[in-house]
Parts: structure tokens; sequence; C-alpha cells
């Protein structure tokens, strides 16, 4: 699945999402959507001679609800069809650089070398630190994400992230959830191509740099030389031996020099043209291999790598909303919910009601692995010692609470916190109302109780980083799941 394709299903799954009473896309029209999908990936299929696969099916069935969404809004259309985020950027910052570089003489004396040029010696010290500094991050075990803060990122994925206006709320409200969801899902490839322009934007202003020297060494002679305050020609002798060695290393034909040259190059000593000429070529072969040929590597590495996400773009299809649409057309392995209780024993009822849940969220041939419940105020690692966190075959971790008890941190809290932090792919919260529904009643004036522990529940998930999904499992189809909407995990980056 390619980046352009993933944006269009990522969108389609904001609006329905976001659309949970139909008002934008009616039964009529996600069914409709679905059974043309099947037919054109069949086909697609037939033609590829390949089997139907679940990115064909997602592929047509956001093309198709698009398409229909357009139809009936322009603004809609309009943002459908436009570019994310700053596109010029990656053209326009490597032109600036090389312009830049090109104007760089006009900081120092435009008609003379300075052996100890200022800019030339800072671009050249600057780019070694930066090596140094990712040979160091590289090293660094952990994850890392580089310098580039969300903000920026977030920026370069989507720029400016205002909704249109003139649409339903359904489908602003979806617009906002994609352009926020999809500067998460996007941020590896655009870290890689802001890698990509970086390292070229580098490179770029020292071609400028070099060509600016070469260009005005054709019709101004040089005036070659040193000055300091502080070095004296065996300390200036040395630096620049340093400096230049990798470069007469690799290029044999640059000419050398000796301790009693450079003393003779100090300013205010007649100097000929022809050792101006050698010090150009030292400095621009030097910038060459020191800062140009490193960084378009880099850049060439950058770029590799965004091509490869732009092509097979890391969407997480094993989320709850894509599973249920591949188990409509038979695609894939049937979901797996795994719901793990806490001081929360289900009888028979409520356990036939998880079934009907995960089939609800997660399609029909859903199956649900129910792990012993754990007990008040034992340690979550004594209590989850036997479970394998990260199990393969796992679609969904639930960690299935209680609303008849209070949520406490030391314990409760305890508990999703030890989850939230080893499962992988996110934990979801499921929160039965029917223990309390059962033991009150549902009277008019029990309803504002339920409401208030409903509330208690809400905020005490939203404190440890996750959100709550509230269910009854005497009544399944009292709280139904919208193509999991409910089921909401942290896409895998």
């Amino acid at each position: 699945m390619n980046e352009q394709v993933a944006r269009n299903v990522v969108l389609v799954r904001a609006i329905e999402t976001a659309d949970a009473k139909h008002e934008v896309l009616s039964d009529d029209d996600r069914k409709y959507a679905s059974r043309s999908a099947k037919e054109l990936a069949a086909w697609q299929a037939a033609d590829s001679k390949t089997a139907v696969t679940q990115h064909h099916f997602l592929q047509q069935r956001s093309e198709q609800i698009l398409k229909r969404l357009g139809e009936r809004s322009s603004v809609f259309d309009a943002f459908a069809k436009r570019r994310l985020g700053l596109g010029g950027v990656w053209l326009a910052l490597p032109f600036v650089a090389l312009v830049a570089g090109a104007a760089i003489d006009r900081i120092a004396d435009p008609y003379r070398v300075d052996l100890l040029s200022a800019p030339f010696l800072l671009i050249i010290g600057w780019n070694l630190l930066v090596y140094l500094g990712m040979l160091v991050l590289a090293l660094v075990p952990g994850k890392r994400h580089g310098w580039a803060g969300p903000n920026l990122l977030r920026r370069l994925s989507v720029g400016k992230a205002a909704v249109p206006r003139r649409l339903p709320a359904p489908m602003a409200d979806g617009i906002a959830s994609f352009m926020a969801e999809w500067a998460a899902l996007s941020a590896p490839l655009t870290r890689a191509r802001l890698s990509r322009t970086v390292h070229l934007s580098a490179a770029c202003f020292a071609l400028g740099a070099i060509a600016s020297l070469y260009a005005r060494g054709l019709l101004t002679q040089y005036v070659v030389g040193w000055e300091s305050t502080f070095l004296d020609g065996r300390d200036v002798h040395t630096l620049l031996s340093w400096l230049f060695m990798p470069a007469m290393n690799v290029f044999p034909f640059l000419q050398g020099f000796s301790l009693a040259e450079i003393e003779l190059l100090r300013f205010g000593r007649p100097v000929s043209a022809a050792s101006g000429e050698r010090w150009v070529h030292l400095y621009g072969a030097t910038l060459l291999l020191l800062v140009v040929l490193p960084r378009l590597l880099l850049a060439g590495f950058a770029a590799w790598r965004a091509r490869r996400l732009a092509r097979r773009f890391p969407l997480d299809l094993d989320q709850p909303y894509y599973r249920k649409l591949a188990d409509s057309i038979g695609a894939g392995t049937p979901a797996l919910l795994r719901v793990l209780p806490y001081s929360y024993t289900l009888d028979e009822a409520r356990d036939r009601g998880l079934w009907t849940l995960a089939a609800g969220a997660l399609g029909a041939q859903a199956r649900v692995q129910l792990r012993p419940s754990a007990a008040y105020g034992l340690d979550p690692k004594e209590a989850l010692g036997d479970t394998a966190l990260d199990e393969a075959g796992v679609t969904v971790t639930a960690v299935l609470f209680s609303l008849a008890a209070t949520p406490e941190k030391e314990n409760h809290g305890a508990f999703l916190d030890y989850l939230t932090k080893r499962v992988r792919r996110g934990v979801a919260v499921l929160v039965d109302e029917s223990p309390l529904v059962e033991r009150i009643g549902e009277a008019q004036g029990n309803a504002a109780r339920v409401a208030e522990r409903t509330a208690l529940w809400r905020q005490f998930c939203s404190f440890h980083g996750t959100s709550a999904t509230f269910v009854n499992l005497l009544q399944p189809e009292k709280h139904p799941f919208e193509l999991g909407a409910g089921l909401t995990l942290p896409e895998l980056r």
C-alpha cells in the first residue's frame, strides 16, 4: 500500500468513525462501497493473477467512498484531492542553501584567500560535528526519533491544520481526526524526507561556496595569506596540515606546502598568483571530500528510506476497523480479542456478551481469549506472570473493569500502567456497566449515579494515558461498536 492509498484509507476511516449516526454516510452508502470494492478488487486480482488481498479491497473501497462524498460536497472534494503538507520546502531549502553558499565570500574579503577563513573553517567544523553527533546517536541504545520535534513534523506532514468550512459536523470532525492521525502515522516518512532535504541542503551550501570560490577566481587575482594574534607560523602549518591531509591523500595531484611557505604567507608579504590557485584547489577539494560527498551519501540513503516508506506505507491493518472490513470479504485470519479482567469474574451471560461485542468490533469470525481475572491488590507482575503480553496472533488486548468498582490508582491504575508499558500494540480499556446497573436498577434517578461513575472512570483512564470504552455485557446492543471505533489503539510505527 503506497502513501496515497494509505492516506485515502485513513481519511475514510476517520470520517466513518466520526459519523457514528450515519449522517454523512448511510448504511446503504457503506454497503454499496464494500460490495463494489469487493467486485473491483476481485477483477484487479484476476488481471494480476493473484488472490484478493485486503490492500486491494481497502483501496477500492476508499476510492468509492471519497468519490461519493466528493459528489456531495465540493469543499470536501477539494480537500481530498489537494496535497497535504509543505511540499515546496523539499525543493526550496536546497536552492536557498546553494545561493547562500555562493554568497558566503561576501562575509569575508572577496579579493583574497584567507588560509584561516572563518566561513570555510566553520562549514567544515560544523559538518564534522554533525557526523560525530550522528555516530553517537547511532551507538546509543533505545528508541530514537532524531532532532525534529513533533510540531515541525506535523506542519510538514499536513501543513496548516485548519478544517475547511461549510462541512457537515461529522465530516469536519472526521477531517480533524484524520489530520491528527495522519501526522502521527506519516512521521517516519516525513522524518526521512526532512533528513534527505537537510543533507542535500548542506551539500548544496558547500557546493555554492566552492563554485563561488572558483568563479571569482576567474576574474580576480586572489591575494593569499593569513594573520592571527595568537597563532604563529608553526601552529598554522600544523592546523592546515591536518585540515588538508584527507584531500592531499585522496587527490595526489594537489601540491603540498612547507612551514617556510606558511611563514612567507603572512599578510603584508608579496605572493604569486600561482600559489593562490594552489590554495583554492586545496579548499575546494577539502570541502568536496569532507562535506559534499558525505552529505550526498547521507541524502541518498535518506531518499531511499523515504521512497521505500512511500511505496510501502506502514499502516497497521490489524486495527479493529480494518480487521472487520477484511472479515467481510474473508481476507486474512480471524481476529483475536484477548481480555484481561481485573477483580471481575464473568458469568456465562456476560461471556456471551463479550463474544457478541467482539463480533461487532472485529468481524463475525472474531474469537475471544478470556484470561483468568487478576485478584484485587495483587502485584501486576505476579498476576500476569504466565501471560505472554506480546503473544503472536493477538489482534487486540483489552483490560476489563467493572463500573461497580471505584478506580484506584494503586490498584486499577498500577494494573493498567503495567499493561500499557509492556503491550507493544497498545491496550484497550473496557468498562462494563452491567454490574452497577444490575445492582441499583435502571430507574430514572439511578441514571445520574451511572453517569457520575462513568465520568469518574473516563477521567481515571485519561489520567493513565488511555481512553475508556463503556459496554454492557448483558445488553451488548446498548453500546455497539461502530467499525471498531471504541477500540482505538496506537498505530505501529
